[in-house]
């Protein structure tokens, strides 16, 4: 072990690397060294303080974090490290569980139910009662019972429970204590736990069998908690449990950083802590070692704006850094364009790599516009936490749909929408009219449409009614625009309402998603430059903007897109925040009180302080929202940033909307003075004959018309890589760089 660890740790980092023994929490702000902390500690009690590795447990909330602190360990001291009781709360007390199973009357090598399983089991049970399964479904139910567990409540507290009963009768769902009660039963008869269970029945262990709890309780003499402002009330209480006797217990987190209350974790757990433990230590880690003191500081003023916190003064030494750069687009299509241009001129003017920016949004719709860009900009990105928007299945199902429509021998997609949503189709027949048309020599929909003399029965009824449906979305994509069609296929086909029904934060999601993918055709529809509004043409469009890479090398090198709450943990050179508009973030669904905005609030802390070198916030004044363009006002978070860290950027601001110019009566002091662009007053309205020339061969000297900017003179070809830039002075608008592969010009 290096002989000299504890003098390259700061002071505050040391005490809490020393200080082993009693009750102690570490305050751990962002980029303060969090994980170097911990790893020391655990290093220092197995080396300098020889306790035995077998008691010592230190619980993580991933297993990725688990294994890279244990590799930290093991080349600090050795071996030793392998003995830790080190991992996620759910692997280690599954561990446990299986030792003492025989007390619960499980044997030891009982099944672990994923989401799957448990969703499979439920649909079960509502068929067994003869329940309707559109109001039970499973999604609901599973969500329903998983919030009762990780609050301890049992199905015999639930059903009797006359708060419950009128909670579910309200919501026209009185008979889920019945499903809650025959699904606890049926997992037992299977010797069966679901995720939810190895905490829940852990506890059930530790509160029945006092002799099961004094054993590791005297096993276990430090105790040690990380993220510990995720916990929820049964993880927190088994903890407590564990470290009751000797009180040695560590917690480590930032409330500030507290994301998760929609998946159970309760922020009152940090925040109450001190009543728990009166003699607690308080140890505050306030050094950011990651971001520039512009980051730094403009997170401490938004994060400054909650009431209910821990408070804490967080600092850098680091250099200042540049200003945030606000960029305001006209639109999100246009969001998407700026963001990507701006990625593009960073690698260019800084040399960095795809790898040094992240793009961080709210909801996972939202990444349809940036993929687009991105592709368009050749700039290679990938998805993380979530598929690439296309990918997704209720994506997948509405296209299914579309391309049917469009083509009726498109066999992939018949597979992929002939029972979905479900209308009694199997698999078998579906072979079987696939094999018929083989032999018949005829076409696919040919077979469909004499599927009574090919199946009968009520696979036949199924298929005549589901030809008839296919056959209206013909007409439709015949006569009306891609969204127009799109909209009629996704109501009657039935996808929609499925989605809508389900009130779950990942039915919620897939919906949205849905409303993103016509949000996308309405702007395509909507576009002057669309000569052709067709379905066939958008599904053209589609299929080449999302072709599949050739990618088969192992190249890491790209822009990384996710949500804020998958960023977590994770740092960035440069970070996009996108869609800073009210009703977008903060979310208008996920704010009902002060505690829901100041969540909100904390996850925008989460999204700044990811960034170290250069942060940039964009907003659009206008979104397409359920097929509709409307009008969107900045966030207000963005008016609680001290005015002192902002810039409007000016070369990356769209012009001017009617939405008006909001931003400039909170942006101060900046770079460069706020004032209207140059372009603002130009209002040039392209020539009647107005069509994009192919500008591969545009020259210096030409003379060009942009359908915004009017007449201008190209004075310099640029060209880096792929990508080749025009500057232009135009007549009115000035001076403009312009992307070839964005802009749309014809040549005079």
């Amino acid at each position: 072990m290096e002989e000299n660890y504890l003098e390259i740790l700061n002071p505050p980092q040391r005490e809490a690397v020393l200080k082993t023994e009693g009750p102690t929490m570490i305050i751990a702000g962002a980029g303060s060294g969090k994980t170097r902390v911990l790893t020391y500690r655990i290093a220092h009690l197995l080396k300098e303080k020889n306790v035995d590795p077998f008691s010592i447990l230190s619980l993580t909330f991933t297993n990725k974090a688990a294994k890279e602190m244990r590799h930290r360990i093991e080349e600090l001291v050795g071996t030793d490290a392998r003995n830790l009781w080190m991992g996620t709360f759910h692997s280690v007390f599954s561990r446990i569980l299986r030792s003492e199973a025989d007390k619960l009357g499980y044997p030891s090598h009982f099944t672990i139910y994923d989401s799957d399983d448990s969703k499979s089991l439920i649909k079960n049970i509502v068929k067994y009662y003869g329940l309707d399964d559109k109001l039970y479904k499973p999604n609901v139910v599973l969500n329903r019972i998983s919030s009762a567990k990780n609050r301890l409540v049992s199905w015999q507290e639930y059903t009797n429970n006359p708060i419950y009963l009128a909670d579910d009768t309200e919501n026209g769902k009185p008979e889920m204590g019945k499903i809650y009660k025959e699904y606890v039963k049926r997992c037992f008869k299977a010797d069966a736990m679901d995720f939810d269970d190895l905490l829940f029945n852990t506890n059930v262990l530790f509160r029945d069998h006092v002799d099961v709890l004094n054993k590791y309780q005297q096993r276990f003499k430090y105790v040690m908690v990380d993220e510990f402002q995720d916990t929820n009330i049964s993880q927190y209480l088994i903890t407590k449990k564990l470290a009751a006797v000797r009180r040695n217990i560590c917690v480590v987190g930032d409330d500030a950083q507290s994301i998760y209350a929609f998946r159970g974790a309760d922020i009152q757990n940090i925040l109450n802590f001190e009543k728990d433990y009166p003699e607690l230590n308080i140890i505050k880690l306030e050094q950011n070692y990651r971001s520039s003191k512009t980051i730094v500081g403009a997170a401490n003023s938004i994060i400054g704006k909650n009431k209910n916190q821990l408070r804490k003064s967080v600092w850098t030494d680091n250099d200042e850094g540049s200003l945030i750069d606000l960029i305001k687009a006209t639109t999100d299509n246009e969001e998407g364009k700026l963001v990507a241009s701006a990625i593009f001129e960073s690698k260019n003017q800084d040399h960095y790599h795809n790898s040094d920016f992240a793009i961080l949004y709210r909801t996972n719709s939202q990444s349809r516009a940036l993929e687009e860009a991105l592709r368009r900009n050749n700039i290679k990105y990938k998805i993380v936490g979530g598929l690439s928007f296309y990918q997704r299945k209720e994506i997948k199902d509405i296209l299914g749909y579309v391309r049917f429509s469009v083509n009726q021998n498109d066999e992939q997609a018949l597979r992929r929408i002939i029972n979905t949503p479900k209308r009694g189709i199997g698999a078998a027949s579906v072979e079987k009219l696939i094999v018929a048309a083989a032999e018949n020599n005829a076409d696919l929909w040919t077979a469909l449409e004499n599927a009574t003399q090919i199946l009968g029965g009520r696979a036949a009824s199924a298929v005549n009614d589901f030809v008839t449906m296919i056959k209206s979305f013909k007409l439709t994509v015949a006569k009306k625009d891609a969204f127009e069609a799109a909209s009629h296929i996704a109501k009657n086909s039935g996808l929609l309402k499925e989605l809508y029904d389900d009130k779950t934060i990942e039915g919620r999601n897939r919906y949205e998603n849905v409303q993103e993918l016509l949000n996308g055709i309405k702007e395509f529809v909507d576009n002057p430059e669309s000569e052709d509004k067709s379905m066939a043409s958008f599904l053209q469009e589609i299929a080449l903007l999302t072709d599949a890479d050739n990618d088969k090398d192992e190249d890491k090198d790209y822009v990384t897109l996710m949500t804020i709450h998958s960023s977590k943990g994770l740092e960035f050179k440069n970070v996009f925040v996108v869609g800073m508009e009210e009703d977008l973030f903060p979310s208008q669904m996920m704010i009902s009180s002060r505690q829901d905005l100041e969540e909100e609030r904390r996850l925008f802390y989460v999204a700044i302080t990811r960034a170290e070198k250069k942060l940039y916030m964009s907003y659009a004044l206008t979104r397409y929202r359920f097929g509709r363009l409307k009008t969107c006002e900045p966030s207000r978070f963005l008016e609680e940033i001290d005015k002192d860290f902002l810039k409007m950027n000016l070369k990356f601001s769209a012009p001017s909307s009617p939405a008006g110019d909001y931003a400039k009566n909170f942006i101060g002091n900046t770079t460069q003075p706020v004032r209207k662009p140059v372009n603002q007053a130009v209002v040039h309205k392209p020539s009647a004959d107005f069509k994009p020339s192919n500008t591969s061969k545009l020259a210096e000297g030409d003379k060009v018309e942009h359908p915004k900017f009017g007449f201008g003179k190209v004075t310099k070809i640029e060209i880096q890589g792929a990508n080749k830039k025009a500057h232009i002075t135009f007549e009115k608008a000035g001076e403009k760089t312009l992307l070839l592969s964005f802009a749309k010009l014809r040549i005079l």
